[in-house]
């Protein structure tokens, strides 16, 4: 049985070549440390391999050499239509209608980004055509709930845009469709060059929205004549815009030797002068005419400033499509008015006027017996003579609404 508590006792033959064996590197480290330290020393920035060096080795006696400047940051993007966070790639490529409130930009801006157009024709992402329904108001729409009937039931098929005057604070209740949708507004003034201004404002904010494909431009006392699938039907089946061109008497006295003699180019001619109504339908190829034309609209801006009255918004769209030779376009409008009385101004419809007969007299052609034949145009609306019409005062709120359900189909 072996004894555990016995001592265990070491040769003096073994701890002699113990000894012998530690003392040697022992020796051997403490002269390396000894040669490291004052080598660390004396050359400050040097330092043994996989050994960091001490904090006062970093310090260098030397003046620190010069910073180099950072390049200069480019020129940031002009900003996008919205704050929603997304990148203006992916902002104009959705067309958030969010984008409405918060847009801040210039004109000049604006108008750049809405002229872009993608050149292939084929998307690669799903998109329903919307029409854009775009209201030139002085400030609150007295027939939005009428509109807000029509277009009840349809979301995903429109856009609403609207210009008010600056001054306006006022805003429709949340749950309205026209909730948000004005957009940055600057004054206009009648038989301005600023009504053009608005007119194509409107049409570069929806120009944003890759998915408008049509473009309608209303006034506060516009009235839908059909419901919104008829409309929206035509407007999106046609493949021709609707913008009131013509050539009379009335036209030509309105016209001056300064748009032909510009020294600064894009002369128009006496031959291509043209006048219309300025509420019209059009597509999304002359939507991007409109906000892009830098070459005429400054003549009109020019000759405007001097001129009080130059009617610009009378005169401007109209000549536009003549000196472009635009043949996608039936020189007429969609938005009926009463100008049977003559003057400078349409005759405005009262409560008392908003009667089943009138609606259907102005969409057999015009009110009064002294329409036309719409069913010999082939333009693409299929024989429809007006799809909206005009001036209708806020007192025929209540019996339009009274009439939407039999003779307009809506409500």
């Amino acid at each position: 049985m072996n004894d555990t508590s016995m001592p265990i006792r070491v040769s003096p033959v073994v701890g002699r070549n113990l000894f012998s064996v530690v003392m040697p590197m022992l020796l051997c480290f403490s002269l390396g440390f000894i040669v490291g330290t004052s080598t660390n020393a004396k050359f400050r920035n040097c330092y043994l391999p996989f050994v960091p060096p001490s904090p006062s080795a970093m310090v260098s006696s030397s003046p620190p050499p010069p910073t180099l400047q950072p390049p200069p940051a480019p020129s940031p993007p002009p900003p996008t239509a919205s704050t929603s966070g997304q990148s203006p790639k992916v902002e104009l490529m959705i067309g958030s209608l969010s984008s409405v409130k918060s847009n801040n930009m210039t004109d000049e801006e604006l108008l750049w980004w809405a002229s872009m157009s993608p050149k292939v024709r084929a998307t690669p992402y799903h998109r329903v055509p919307k029409v854009a329904f775009l209201f030139l108001a002085r400030g609150d729409l007295p027939l939005r709930p009428l509109w807000e009937k029509f277009f009840e039931g349809h979301h995903g098929l429109y856009s609403i845009y609207v210009h008010a005057d600056p001054s306006y604070t006022g805003s429709p209740p949340e749950d309205s469709v026209f909730y948000d949708r004005m957009i940055p507004s600057q004054k206009t003034s009648w038989g301005d060059v600023t009504l053009v201004d608005a007119a194509r404002r409107l049409v570069a904010n929806a120009l944003l929205d890759l998915g408008n494909q049509r473009f309608a431009l209303l006034s506060e006392s516009c009235i839908p004549l059909y419901n919104f699938t008829t409309v929206y039907a035509l407007l999106t089946g046609s493949n021709t815009s609707f913008v009131d061109s013509f050539v009379n008497h009335d036209s030509e006295v309105r016209y001056n030797p300064f748009f032909g003699q510009r020294a600064a180019g894009g002369n128009i001619t006496l031959a291509q002068w043209r006048k219309g109504a300025q509420w019209f339908e059009m597509d999304r190829a002359l939507a991007l005419e409109l906000v892009s034309d830098d070459t005429y609209f400054p003549a009109f801006h020019e000759y405007c400033a001097r001129n009080r009255y130059c009617f610009a918004e009378e005169h401007y769209l109209p000549t536009l499509v003549s000196v472009l030779r635009w043949t996608r376009n039936v020189n007429r409008t969609l938005t009926y008015a009463d100008w049977r009385r003559g003057g400078s101004h349409p005759r405005k419809h009262g409560a008392g006027d908003a009667t089943e007969a009138l609606i259907r007299e102005i969409r057999a052609g015009g009110a009064g017996g002294g329409g036309k034949n719409c069913t010999g145009y082939s333009d693409g609306a299929s024989g429809v003579c007006y799809l909206f019409a005009r001036k209708f005062a806020p007192d025929t709120l209540e019996p339009l609404l009274r009439l939407a359900p039999k003779v307009m189909g809506f409500g």
